[in-house]
């Protein structure tokens, strides 16, 4: 078949090298244009269109793929179908009913589960035991369309963002050839969506990683498992020995253990790091693993706390903004 590429994002790097060495011709790909990245906030190629330049793959960078412009240029390639994968905008009916075949959405959760653009860190940050790849027909409402193929994974109990998002993109190409053979030959099967079951997983802001830990323990190592690598679940770390204070990313935490404090003593406010050097929650204490200082590389807890000479009563606060 003749297929078109509409997406930005690292997630369908698989899928396009599984379709380039298919039997199908990939045409022609649409991404976002350049966004600003890094320190020096210069304007950076999706991923996306680093891939089709690598490979020769005639390509276009827009900011509005449903002007008549761009819709005419992709009736000129006359698609058989349309994939849209990560591409970041919404995609209107006149391009959705443009080829032969239709368009389909390779999505990370098992929908109708998770509906929108985080739906990885949401399945960890509230605490799924499991995920997957749902490949749907595109719609109106966003990640509403019928269900063609799902494929089902675990969540391992230390597994983050970044880790999942990865194994999911693997999941996803052999999921996405086996979708497009059956819709060549006619085979596939179209299954609607139980909406009452739907869920959403709303884009991630950099402030959604300011945790409070007046949260649970537990709350906060799923965050933190949820938000790595970005946003990333910052806080603000104060030295009571040196009055000196600097922000850091946790990277990797898990549940710690909490001694009964001794009859008469004061209960230690949350945030506030205990004789263990585990940070004391809402509910319970967390014990932190790996963090970055801003503007240091990721490191081991024990490397942090031996540099900046951590002791009982050194506390992480909440960033305001």
């Amino acid at each position: 078949m003749q297929i078109l590429y509409l997406g930005s994002g690292e997630f369908g790097i698989e899928c396009l090298n599984a379709l380039e060495r298919s039997g199908h011709s990939l045409q022609f790909i649409v991404t976002q244009p350049p966004h600003p990245a890094g320190r020096g906030r210069k304007p950076s190629p999706t991923p996306v269109a680093h891939w089709a330049t690598t490979h020769s793959i005639p390509f276009v960078e827009t900011d509005n793929v449903n002007t008549p412009r761009m819709i005419e240029k992709i009736a000129d390639y006359k698609p058989d179908l349309i994939v849209v994968i990560a591409f970041g905008q919404k995609i209107g009916n006149e391009l959705i009913d443009l080829p032969s075949k239709g368009a389909i959405n390779v999505h990370a959760s098992l929908l109708p589960k998770y509906r929108g653009a985080a739906p990885i860190n949401w399945a960890i940050i509230n605490g799924e035991t499991k995920t997957g790849i749902s490949i749907i027909t595109l719609a109106e409402k966003m990640d509403a369309g019928s269900i063609l193929a799902q494929s089902q994974t675990d969540i391992r109990p230390d597994e983050t963002a970044g880790q999942l998002h990865d194994k999911l993109a693997q999941m996803a190409a052999p999921l996405l050839l086996k979708t497009i053979e059956q819709i060549a030959d006619g085979s596939i099967i179209y299954t609607e969506q139980d909406h009452s079951k739907a869920t959403v997983a709303p884009k991630l802001k950099k402030s959604d990683g300011f945790i409070d830990f007046n949260e649970s323990a537990d709350a906060l190592a799923r965050k933190i498992r949820g938000f790595w690598p970005w946003p990333g679940a910052s806080a603000t770390y104060l030295s009571k020995k040196t009055n000196k204070s600097i922000r850091i990313t946790i990277a990797m935490a898990e549940v710690g253990e909490v001694r009964e404090p001794p009859l008469h003593a004061p209960t230690l406010p949350p945030g506030i790091l205990d004789e263990n050097l585990n940070v004391i929650c809402g509910t319970d204490a967390l014990k932190i693993k790996k963090i970055k200082p801003a503007g240091s590389p990721l490191m081991d807890f024990k490397d942090f706390t031996n540099g900046r000479q951590t002791q009982p009563g050194d506390l992480f606060i909440k960033i305001d903004k």
